[in-house]
């Protein structure tokens, strides 16, 4: 069978994170976007803890919520401030890491996503022992990727890299960015949309077409062991779109070349300090230009809210007339079917001929986009009109 799974989010126990998030929500904005399964994000959180369990559980670490299937997940902060994505195999598990870890945290009854006092390759062996998978979260992010604070999976994981299977590219990074890292090609990529909110510019923003016999932990593993199953599209923002894409001030956001914030000492004249974008941290790091010969494609593609605004010349997602326009174009389907599979003739008829072309642009990998950086999102150009920067943040969700 092939499904959409978006595998990272957080519910709303977490920082900076809507109080709507609930599972009657989240169920609802994923049959919507045209989601099957989604990560339950914070399961070490007891309170949230206690709600995935007023779900139907399917089976061992599965649960179900008016048709929308949900994995158990979450995301912890090492003392180096890596972040790591995590899947339980059962609640048994979760309760097991929790204990095993409260006594290294502070926050970990009072945040989805817990500090822990430990190094990767500790938590990494304590999930392992415990048949908990783990891989790094968003990789390339600046403030709390993997290749933000090291420059190698050993220097982070130490004895445990080599069990590392997966990866999280993140929402300034695509596929051929990380190709470009050797170490990195044995393992399975994925495109989560780290949503904090479950409203269709945030959910499902990126999700993996997979295809696996069933939805079962067991099958999860070993598709992202590479053992059985696959990953057969990563679809997600235009890497351009993301808040960390080039080198920029994090006050002012002015770009700079790798080279002129070398010179400058990562110095803005504005008196703020210039932060590593993700093409220049992978610039860094390359160490080949061959990409595995299975390697899945990435499709980039904003949210279909986005490519609404961008096409009417609206600067927000959230007006009534982008409104109209998305209950539209979903009447009778839902949007990943509108991104990437609806005949651009029907999407005219329904939506316009702007948005069309931003839809046609997207399928050919064309999009042009004004990249972001330093904390603020790209935007997405359309005829002389331009998205308004969306949410500055030093977090990227």
């Amino acid at each position: 069978m092939m499904i959409r799974a978006d595998l990272h989010l957080h519910g709303k126990y977490s920082g900076a994170t809507s109080s709507n998030m609930n599972f009657e929500l989240l169920a609802h904005g994923a049959s919507k976007k045209g989601i099957e399964l989604l990560g339950t994000g914070d399961c070490l959180h007891p309170r949230w803890c206690a709600e995935i369990g007023g779900m139907e559980e399917v089976e061992d670490g599965v649960y179900s919520q008016d048709d929308t299937y949900f994995v158990l997940s979450g995301e912890v902060e090492t003392k180096d401030r890596v972040h790591h994505l995590l899947f339980f195999p059962s609640m048994a598990q979760v309760e097991e890491l929790y204990q095993r870890l409260k006594k290294f945290s502070k926050n970990i009854d009072s945040d989805g996503r817990p500090n822990v006092s430990l190094t990767g390759e500790e938590l990494a062996l304590i999930c392992i022992e415990s048949d908990i998978l783990l891989g790094p979260a968003h990789a390339f992010t600046p403030y709390t990727g993997l290749y933000g604070k090291h420059d190698s999976l050993k220097q982070c994981y130490g004895a445990m890299a080599s069990k590392i299977s997966y990866l999280e590219l993140g929402l300034s990074a695509k596929s051929s960015y990380a190709d470009g890292i050797s170490e990195l090609h044995t393992l399975t990529y994925l495109s989560n949309s780290d949503a904090h909110s479950p409203y269709p510019h945030r959910l499902g923003r990126e999700f993996n077409v997979m295809k696996i016999d069933d939805i079962s932990f067991d099958l999860l593993k070993g598709l992202l062991e590479g053992k059985k199953g696959r990953v057969l599209k990563n679809v997600g923002l235009p890497p351009e779109e993301g808040k960390y894409n080039e080198s920029a001030c994090n006050r002012c956001y002015t770009h700079y070349s790798l080279e002129e914030s070398v010179a400058r000492d990562w110095k803005c004249n504005c008196g703020g300090r210039i932060k590593k974008g993700v093409k220049d941290r992978v610039r860094e790091l390359s160490d080949t230009e061959v990409a595995p010969d299975d390697r899945p494609p990435y499709i980039a593609t904003p949210p279909l809210q986005e490519i609404i605004a961008a096409g009417i010349g609206h600067s927000s997602t959230g007006t009534k007339k982008v409104r109209e326009i998305w209950d539209r174009l979903l009447k009778h389907v839902d949007e990943v079917f509108v991104l990437l599979d609806m005949p651009v003739n029907e999407i005219v008829s329904i939506g316009g001929e702007e948005i069309a072309e931003i839809v046609s642009s997207a399928r050919k990998g064309d999009l042009k986009m004004s990249p972001g950086g330093g904390g603020e999102y790209g935007k997405l150009a359309v005829e002389g009109k331009q998205m308004e920067n969306k949410q500055r943040s030093l977090v990227d969700f």
